[in-house]
């Protein structure tokens, strides 16, 4: 029984929206991690069954579990109370407290007792609760980070638990350089069991032919409406002046989220009607065929996905150089980066905007760079890194 329960690999998500970018990685070397003989188990918070990645996952056999959806309203309000009194007692002991709703995912692990658990965090210690449930069971796990932000360090009480969960995992896998390195600054440890890994590439890493101009230039802000980590206030904001306004230049929003009513109040006060909202679109590719390079005013990052995409499609990049973004995007070769300020970033549009004869032949550069530094297919090398862990 203990060796089959050896072949079960079990994935906690701390991903809060439907599907998020962070979840790509673990989501394609399931297929190649199912074909070794392992089950696999997705946890997460709550799991929309009728959106196509979970209905795919569970075709393929993946067994999927929520638990906060399945508490009663009295329940929850229970539940966030034995919560504080959890929080003030383990503060006191420098513990983590275990929220009532993610008790189920403990249970389970003590019931099956898995050979493996990943836990793919958001952000660089979201997800770190589970993996210290994981190691007071004694159960293997990873950690992959997707994102780590210079503006929101862990709380003083939390270090302990933290640090040592991270020395005890099996293996620490970061998308970016600086992800790593701030992880490491923040908690005041050095990481020898990290690596630095890519995230899958979702295009077909072909360049797609470079529109016409002769009705204008169309940028594409492909990301989550999210303001506190995308920004799109910010590029909103510099759109309002009056010489963007009468430049022949279009903005897309490209995405989802919470932020879109903001959003669009914002440019309706700021009469900014040079940008259109696209809305999420299954195919990314397609946006490229009418569009002539990606924007992305971020304020925090991992290393995100659009910008790789982008430039595997033959599209240059105007970005802020949050989170890994700049360790992908050369200046005045691929793209142009700029610090994750609004007058750099108005700088940084500029001179991209006189250089914009230059944009076809950037992003075949950029194509180029791609082609010949992210690896081909990061969840099949991120499924061997796993395989080998588990049969350690």
């Amino acid at each position: 029984m203990k060796k089959l329960m050896a072949r079960n690999i079990v994935i906690m998500s701390t991903c809060h929206i439907d599907w998020g970018g962070s979840e790509e990685l673990w989501a394609g070397s399931i297929p190649y991690l199912q074909k070794e003989g392992f089950n696999i188990i997705v946890y997460k918070r709550y799991i929309n069954r009728l959106f196509h990645r979970f209905s795919d996952l569970a075709n393929q056999g993946v067994v999927l579990k929520d638990y906060s959806s399945s508490l009663s309203l009295p329940y929850r309000k229970l539940s966030k109370t034995l919560y504080l009194l959890r929080k003030s007692y383990a503060e006191s002991k420098h513990l983590p407290p275990v929220k009532e709703q993610d008790k189920a995912f403990v249970q389970n692990l003590k019931r099956f007792r898995p050979g493996l658990v990943i836990i793919a965090q958001g952000i660089n210690f979201d997800g770190l609760i589970y993996a210290y449930q994981c190691l007071l069971l004694d159960i293997p796990y990873v950690i992959v980070s997707q994102k780590a932000v210079d503006f929101y360090w862990p709380e003083t009480h939390d270090r302990p638990f933290m640090i040592k969960t991270y020395l005890q995992a099996k293996k620490c896998f970061f998308v970016s350089h600086h992800n790593r390195r701030l992880t490491e600054e923040q908690l005041g440890i050095q990481l020898p069991n990290s690596k630095v890994i890519a995230n899958p590439v979702k295009t077909a890493r072909q360049v797609i032919p470079y529109p016409s101009t002769d009705s204008g230039f169309r940028l594409a802000c492909v990301a989550r409406l999210f303001l506190l980590d995308k920004g799109q206030d910010i590029l909103i904001r510099i759109l309002s002046k009056e010489k963007w306004k009468q430049r022949p230049l279009s903005v897309s929003f490209v995405g989802t989220g919470d932020d879109k009513e903001p959003l669009l109040a914002m440019a309706g006060l700021l009469q900014v009607n040079n940008i259109h909202f696209i809305g999420y679109l299954q195919n990314i590719e397609t946006i490229w065929n009418d569009h002539h390079a990606l924007i992305l005013p971020s304020r925090s990052e991992g290393l995100p996905l659009s910008v790789v995409e982008a430039m595997a499609c033959g599209r240059t990049v105007i970005v802020t150089n949050a989170g890994g973004t700049a360790e992908l995007v050369t200046e005045d070769i691929t793209g142009f980066v700029s610090k994750t300020d609004q007058d750099m970033l108005e700088v940084a549009m500029e001179k991209a905007w006189n250089k914009r004869d230059q944009w076809q032949r950037m992003g075949l550069a950029a194509a180029k760079y791609i082609k010949e530094t992210v690896p081909e297919n990061p969840a099949f090398d991120f499924s061997n890194h796993i395989k080998k862990l588990a049969n350690d």
